[in-house]
């Protein structure tokens, strides 16, 4: 298929699933709460309120990523619009209270949930299906540096259905081939931290022969990603600096935490109150812990959090990354507030003290820090911007996902600070609470953070590859 037709046939099968999922809404809204309201509307302002669902769902679905049919699980599909119809139904039902000026029943819109849910299974199903039995797996190959092993990670992760690997290859091997013809026949290349002049070269040939790439980035790859583009001396040019947001975007930034971090204080404050009950009843030890981090050109500040491990968890002065549900030191009910992320909630007060940013990069301790920086000095560009309760790093990564990638995540988002970037992750943290693999521990016991660092890196190339990056950039 070609790709404006494929493109057009995706958005009309997208338009499609937001059409489906809005009928259960407008039969309840038509038939049961229009005619409950305080002042019942004309025909125009029913339809308006139909409108505002669609309008809702429309933009979670795409803040979830629930429509990339591609790559993504049957699964997952599910639940990202499971969640974005659950969130767009629960903001209809708010409006419904508004216009009825009661608390209206609430069994309907449960109805219409339930109901959306089996339509959203059904449709995942069949789209999922029929995209893979209309389009067949791309002809593809991997031309890997440092980086090993991503052919296998296309088979863990399900993408074996739009990608077959049928070459894989090191860049000094296809860079001998001086007729370049190790890519004949592919539809699909994977570059995976391919050096810029080896890449430039595959890319060329790459656009030039139709075929498309997908670049694992290294961090001067990223760093360029926020470059400005100018025009001078009549020659295009790129201009690169620090981290250095407008005025306005800090304003409203600072704005928006406080705002957001009362706002949750105020919600969540039975919540904390149950917690710290909780954990000074069946512990008898102190319910909160503070603990030095980092945040903004290395300053130093304390960060609270709910305490789940035992109080003599590094009774040897030894920082110690948590290695998951399996880590003896947790509690029993540590084990649950950090399942469900309570133990973070204390945080909002370092966000109010200015401390933090509701989104940021996520702060390190100076020790493990320094560890990181010993093999790779490039991690302390991550503090150009505040720390954040949530980030880029926290949402597209897993708690035990390699500094490396943290750091290229963390710089993605320093390189174009905005607004609504900042909205989206916050939206897209209340996606992965309840994903068990975005709080999984590393998986050896009990690990310093230079141990869980060398057992991570499989390729056993990571000196290797700090030195090269490093020449990269």
């Amino acid at each position: 298929m070609k790709p404006k037709k494929h493109n057009v046939v995706m958005r009309l099968v997208k338009l499609t699933n937001a059409i489906l999922l809005t009928i259960p809404f407008a039969v309840c809204w038509m038939g049961y709460y229009a005619d409950r309201t305080w002042s019942p509307y004309f025909a125009k302002g029913n339809y308006l309120i139909i409108l505002l669902f669609f309008m809702v769902y429309s933009t979670y679905v795409h803040v979830y990523e629930a429509f990339l049919v591609s790559i993504v699980r049957i699964s997952e599909l599910v639940y990202s619009q499971g969640l974005s119809v659950l969130i767009s139904d629960a903001v209809l039902y708010i409006v419904c209270w508004l216009l009825t000026k009661h608390l209206p029943a609430i069994w309907p819109i449960l109805l219409v949930f339930v109901t959306q849910i089996c339509l959203a299974f059904f449709w995942c199903v069949i789209v999922h299906r029929w995209y893979f039995a209309t389009h067949p797996a791309k002809r593809t190959a991997v031309i890997y540096d440092y980086r090993e092993g991503v052919e296998q990670l296309l088979e863990e992760y399900g993408l074996d259905k739009k990608f077959r690997v049928l070459k894989i290859m090191s860049t000094q091997e296809y860079m001998e081939d001086q007729s370049m013809q190790g890519l004949n026949g592919m539809e699909a290349v994977f570059l995976c931290g391919v050096h810029s002049h080896e890449r430039n070269s595959i890319l060329k040939h790459c656009v030039k022969e139709d075929i498309s790439v997908y670049v694992i980035p290294r961090i001067g790859d990223v760093l360029m990603s926020g470059a400005r583009r100018l025009h001078m001396l009549h020659l295009p040019i790129l201009l690169l600096e620090r981290y250095n947001p407008s005025i306005e975007y800090q304003i409203i930034k600072r704005l928006m935490d406080v705002i957001f971090a009362s706002a949750a204080i105020i919600f969540l404050a039975p919540v904390m109150l149950i917690t710290a009950l909780i954990i000074k009843v069946t512990d008898k030890g102190p319910v909160f812990y503070k603990q030095c981090r980092l945040t903004k050109d290395g300053k130093r500040f304390d960060v609270y959090k709910f305490r789940s491990m035992c109080m003599d968890a590094e009774k040897d002065g030894v920082a110690r990354l948590s290695t998951g549900v399996l880590d003896e030191r947790i509690t029993p009910i540590g084990r649950f507030i950090r399942k469900v992320r309570i133990d973070e909630l204390p945080q909002l007060f370092n966000i109010l003290k200015g401390d933090m940013s509701i989104v940021g990069p996520r702060p390190e301790r100076p020790e493990i820090a320094e560890q990181y920086e010993q093999e790779l000095p490039e991690f302390a560009l991550r503090l150009q911007a505040k720390a954040g309760l949530t980030g880029y790093a926290q949402v597209y990564g897993k708690y035990n996902t390699t500094p490396y990638d943290k750091l290229q995540m963390d710089l993605m988002y320093i390189a174009k600070p905005a607004i609504l970037e900042d909205l989206r992750i916050i939206f897209a943290t209340i996606k992965i609470l309840f994903l068990p693999e975005s709080t999984e521990g590393v998986a050896v016991g009990s690990v310093t953070a230079g141990e869980m660092e060398k057992s991570i890196e499989k390729e056993g190339k990571k000196l290797e590859r700090a030195k090269l990056e490093r020449a990269e950039m």
